[in-house]
């Protein structure tokens, strides 16, 4: 299994592009940044680990943009993979989006792995005219519209929610196919769209009986007549035992995700260092 880490951004404590820096110095595999837009004050969507309009803290209030960010970390780093965890693509122009995330892997050559969500903060999509009930509509053709756009010398896309005639767009990602992994309540209804229409799927902070999830998964991916396996991306949010880790990789977790303290750089970059050691990295 690969290990990475996430920075949950904001205008406090260590940069994107140290802790990325310090991450790839200690072994790890990928660097992952979150997303969130703004936050409206007056909402009804409740946070899926609260239950309620409350937030866990304030960092949701502070989140830095993640392509910005994640391009700070590539201009500083050589090998680290460069993902999100997770950003919310219909929350931005996709024809806008595709270039941005072409430039990424473009420049960083080809270290972009997209982790996207559907957007549990309903309120938030409202303001950037995405119908709750809709989103995974959106979300899908979003995707179709920006691989069309990555991979076709003329691109074009009619959907409900996307349509643009015969167009140009260079440059193109160094990957031949950039992997996108959905970050998701696991059940069937994702699994049958993550099947369908991306490469694997992330588990959220709330996520139990991983391994359960994941045979799951792997049915639905036989099911829809999918060659392969799908990434899955398990974010850690207490400290597994090695039967633990064991269970997962005969499970199918490809990668693991790692917290990083939104802290000093210095502080960060101890704690990453350690985390490193731990994991013989």
């Amino acid at each position: 299994m690969r290990n990475g880490l996430v920075l949950f951004t904001s205008d406090r404590g260590i940069t994107p592009a140290r802790a990325a820096k310090a991450g790839e110095d200690a072994g790890f595999d990928t660097f992952y940044v979150p997303e969130h837009t703004h936050i409206p004050v007056k909402r009804d969507a409740a946070h899926p680990g609260t239950g309620d309009e409350t937030l866990p803290d304030d960092r949701y209030l502070r989140t830095l943009d993640p392509w910005v960010s994640l391009a700070t970390a590539a201009a500083v780093t050589e090998r680290i993979r460069l993902s999100t965890a997770v950003s919310l693509p219909v929350e931005s122009d996709p024809i806008t989006l595709a270039k941005s995330v072409a430039t990424l892997d473009h420049l960083s050559g080809g270290r972009v792995t997209i982790g996207a969500g559907f957007g549990w903060n309903t309120d938030e999509l409202a303001d950037h005219h995405v119908p709750a009930g809709k989103r995974r509509t959106v979300l899908r053709e979003y995707l179709e519209a920006m691989r069309a756009l990555w991979t076709q010398e003329e691109a074009s896309y009619a959907g409900e929610f996307v349509s643009f005639g015969a167009s140009w767009a260079w440059p193109k990602p160094v990957q031949d196919h950039l992997p996108v992994v959905i970050g998701a309540g696991a059940g069937p209804k994702t699994f049958a769209w993550i099947a369908a229409n991306a490469d694997g799927w992330m588990s959220t902070p709330i996520e139990t009986e991983i391994a359960e999830r994941c045979a799951h998964l792997h049915r639905a991916w036989a099911d829809a007549g999918r060659a392969g396996d799908p990434q899955i991306h398990v974010l850690v949010t207490l400290r597994p035992s090695p039967d633990d880790l064991a269970a997962w990789a005969d499970a199918g977790v490809t990668d693991l995700i790692w917290g990083i303290p939104d802290k000093s750089a210095d502080e960060a970059e101890s704690a990453i260092g350690r985390l490193g050691e731990r994991l013989g990295l």
